[in-house]
């Protein structure tokens, strides 16, 4: 019994030294282990630009008057002069309506006294400029006295319609400039004219009256970008979207900084505007030689080991 707890003593005597041996050598060649943990990342500099924020708004184009045009008698349209989308001067011809009478009676009473020159026919005009946007009847159809017969759109009274959340009203004041952007790019300039004096129960919003000025027809009911200029950086540090990390809640905002070309920490910033592709940096003051790394910093650990790449 004795023996066999030598020889089972032996055994594993021999088993460690067997596990020892078959241990690979340490790397003498001079290598740094660390080294293959550095996060290969671009970097870059902070850049003083102009900034601008601003909010864009949705601006709808209306006629804010309409002249309705209706007939003047109980009649027989017999004559339409307008078509709709034609433009029309005040006082142009539109209708001529022919009363019932006349149309029962026909040329009887011509007949009967040729110097009663009587004929039953109205004639109906344009009250003012603008285009006619709604044509309700045709020649030959019957109508009464009051009906409508046309809605005229009165070109002067063109105007885009700005709906503005009531806690922005600060920003925009009477006589003050704004930039439409219409479907497709064209930019125009727009002054602010007055604004309604309610507000829509629902979206709180309040609408603003823009007047525009422009060469080109604009139709009605088209909906334009209106931008609202907030504040104006003309100086200003700022780093690209890209370089800025931030937590789960977007309640707290940092860079990765490089200290040394191999060493990146985690530096909080405080930002301000946004604009395209550019944030506004408030704190901390950041020198024009410091490096901030823009693209493999997603993830980084506070003091990590990175590579710079071009």
């Amino acid at each position: 019994m004795k023996f066999k707890h030598i020889y089972l003593a032996a055994g594993l005597l021999t088993l460690l030294y067997s596990c020892k041996g078959n241990t690979p050598p340490a790397d003498d060649t001079g290598g740094d282990a660390g080294s293959a943990a550095q996060t290969p990342v671009t970097v870059t500099t902070i850049a003083d630009s102009a900034m601008v924020d601003y909010i864009d708004l949705s601006a709808t184009s209306v006629f804010q008057q309409k002249n309705i045009v209706k007939a003047n008698a109980n009649g027989y349209i017999q004559k339409v002069n307008i078509l709709p989308g034609h433009y029309v001067n005040k006082g142009e011809f539109l209708f001529s309506i022919k009363t019932k009478e006349a149309q029962s009676i026909g040329n009887s009473i011509n007949v009967l006294d040729t110097t009663f020159k009587f004929s039953g026919v109205n004639k109906i005009k344009a009250a003012g400029n603008g285009y006619v946007t709604q044509l309700n009847h045709q020649q030959g159809d019957y109508v009464q006295d009051g009906e409508q017969l046309a809605v005229i759109s009165d070109r002067s009274s063109f105007v885009f319609v700005m709906q503005l959340p009531y806690e922005l009203r600060s920003y925009v004041k009477n006589n003050q400039n704004v930039q439409l952007v219409l479907p497709g790019g064209e930019k125009l300039t727009a002054l602010v004219s007055s604004s309604m004096p309610a507000v829509d129960s629902l979206s709180q919003t309040q609408g603003i009256v823009l007047k525009v000025s422009s060469a080109n027809l604009i139709p009605e009911n088209l909906v334009a970008k209106a931008r609202i200029i907030k504040s104006i950086r003309p100086h200003t540090v700022s780093l690209p979207k890209s370089a800025i990390l931030s937590n789960e809640t977007q309640t707290e905002f940092w860079v990765m900084k490089l200290i040394n070309p191999t060493t990146a920490v985690k530096t909080d910033i405080t930002k301000g505007i946004e604009t395209g592709d550019r944030v506004e940096i408030l704190t901390p003051k950041f020198s024009a030689n410091d490096k901030i790394v823009i693209t493999g910093n997603y993830g980084l650990a506070d003091t990590a080991k990175v590579k710079i790449v071009e």
